[in-house]
């Protein structure tokens, strides 16, 4: 087994795993912004509604910040378990 073709394989990796992570840390907070704006423009435009929106807005927020959360697990799987390197090792017979 060539040790470059694992190194390789490894930055290539890691590489992607940030570019991903900060992808989605990226998304999150766009997410979040836009969230709480809208929240605020409704309480604006109907003040009595706001226990209201506070509830939905936090629902939404929460199933948002589930994404991350679950490509953080993903990026884990990638770093830690990396099937790629399995690949490579079946691909050139050793």
């Amino acid at each position: 087994m060539d040790p470059e073709l694992l190194v390789s394989i490894y930055a290539s990796t890691a590489v992607s795993v940030g570019i991903i992570l900060a992808a989605a840390g990226l998304g999150s907070a766009l997410g979040w912004g836009l969230i709480c704006s809208k929240y605020l423009e409704g309480i604006a435009r109907q003040p009595e509604m706001r226990p209201q929106l506070m509830g939905q807005m936090l629902f939404t927020g929460g199933l948002m910040e589930a994404f991350p959360m679950i490509v953080l697990g993903m990026s884990m799987w990638f770093i830690f378990a990396n099937p790629f390197t399995g690949a490579a090792l079946a691909a050139i017979g050793s």
